[in-house]
């Protein structure tokens, strides 16, 4: 089990801003002199390891603009528009499906948005047959096959038949049940809609729920929350992610709308995530690192414990070993050792896929330092150590030797308590879990070499 300290001084001297590590080199060092062309050779060169696939598809649609979000999103009440977007996508399945072997197994596959479920039951169905068509769906329920539901825009009708189309994990927006707080954020959602789904989901025999909250919003108290941990933790979530809000107005319209002034100041928001931490883990739910927390039975605790754990564009995952293949406006697709984003706007990839092109517009294609900085940082983001010579003998290098500069750099962290450093490990503290981005930080080539501050604050 993970063991955490929540250490608020430590907190407030690291509160700086920093990547997420959803992948490494991060979107930022994509470019566009790697597209659909580059693309397409590492996708056939792929197929030589013959590993399962991963396949992503971008929902873009929602029904309202939830002010906090900063998601690739089209907000609109006209169910007709998904039609042509989704014509589109099948397209783009038959064109990806076309680079890669027939026999290569879907072990994960996963819904994102927008909102997934705005598309009507019948597109859902078609969606699945189109990807059933082209690729190798697993039939048995051994598959991590995952959507993200919006319970305003579900019931038990279709979290069946999602269940039915062969979902076994969902993922539920929430981020807090206080009336003001969602009358300040324009998401208004009772429990009841919010439960009907939960109780709906373990009846068709759903694997894992997991249920996402946000804090820094506007009004929030750490009374207000308190209620509304207490209303989650009563809903026993098999998984909970506890996001810090990140408000960038100048970045993302839809923020323009909250209120600063109705902001909680830095030292409310960290006595929000203090509560978090306890209630979550008093209530015996284990911390998993960044902003997750699951049952000691879930998989990714599991996975956690095995030294199987992974993270990708989706979060933290238990399957490490596949090619990601991402469909859809801004998706990011994880090939071999490279990553390609789809274009961003609807314009766009209607244009690329009328052309018959892949909507890809930029990536990069990883260097051999790129590889090993990517297994130092997912080695330590997931399982709080790393082992030295385990790394050495990997990648063929000596690791006080390569990364000479970096262990200078984590002299500092050692004396704040962040992290401890032998001759053999790097073992990151109960009390610089929190701040494992940090940590990560020192690792990154990129970050050092541009002094990057395009990232949200670690806290």
């Amino acid at each position: 089990m993970s063991e955490i300290v929540f250490d608020p001084e430590l907190i407030r001297r690291y509160d700086k801003a920093g990547p997420r590590y959803t992948s490494y080199p991060t979107a930022v060092q994509f470019h566009e002199g790697f597209a659909e062309r580059e693309y397409k050779d590492y996708a056939i060169k792929s197929n030589d390891t013959g590993q399962p696939l991963s396949l992503y598809f971008h929902l873009p649609f929602c029904d309202t603009v939830c002010f906090y979000c900063a998601c690739n999103k089209i907000v609109t009440k006209n169910r007709k528009r998904a039609a042509p977007y989704l014509q589109r996508l099948y397209r783009e399945i038959a064109m990806q499906a076309a680079l890669f072997d027939k026999d290569r197994p879907v072990t994960q596959l996963h819904w994102g948005g927008g909102t997934p479920t705005f598309i009507s039951h019948d597109e859902m169905r078609e969606l699945m047959a189109e990807t059933r068509r082209y690729f190798k769906l697993l039939d048995d329920d051994s598959g991590e096959y995952s959507i993200e539901v919006d319970p305003r825009e579900a019931d038990t009708d279709t979290i069946n038949l999602l269940r039915e189309l062969g979902f076994n994990r969902l993922s539920l927006g929430v981020q807090d049940f206080n009336p003001a707080v969602q009358k300040a954020v324009n998401r208004i959602q009772s429990e009841a809609e919010t439960n009907e789904v939960i109780t709906a989901a373990r009846a068709a025999g759903f694997h894992s729920v997991s249920i996402d909250l946000m804090y820094g919003l506007p009004l929030q108290s750490v009374e207000t929350f308190t209620e509304t941990l207490n209303k989650v933790i009563a809903m026993s979530p098999d998984r909970l992610s506890v996001f810090n809000y990140a408000h960038l107005p100048q970045m993302f319209k839809t923020q323009r709308q909250i209120n600063d002034d109705e902001l909680p100041t830095p030292d409310v928001k960290l006595a929000i995530l203090q509560l978090c931490v306890k209630r979550l883990t008093d209530a015996g739910y284990v911390y998993i690192g960044m902003d997750h927390f699951a049952k000691p039975e879930d998989e990714l605790a599991v996975a956690q414990r095995n030294g199987t754990l992974y993270r990708n564009f989706q979060g933290y995952s238990t399957q490490s070993e596949c090619d990601l293949i991402a469909m859809g406006v801004t998706s990011i697709s994880k090939v071999g050792n490279s990553y390609c984003q789809n274009v961003k706007t609807m314009e766009e990839y209607e244009q690329r896929i009328d052309s018959g092109h892949l909507p890809m517009f930029r990536g990069i294609g990883l260097t051999a330092d790129d590889v090993l900085r990517r297994h130092v940082i997912t080695q330590l983001i997931c399982h709080f150590s790393l082992d030295k010579a385990q790394v050495e003998k990997q990648f063929n290098i000596s690791f006080n030797d390569y990364f000479s500069v970096e262990l200078q750099e984590l002299l500092q962290l050692q004396l704040d308590g962040l992290v401890t450093c032998t001759d053999s490990s790097i073992m990151v503290t109960p009390a610089g879990k929190f701040l494992i981005r940090n940590v990560c930080m020192v690792f990154d080539r990129y970050l050092r070499e541009a002094g990057e501050k395009r990232f949200s604050k670690v806290i």
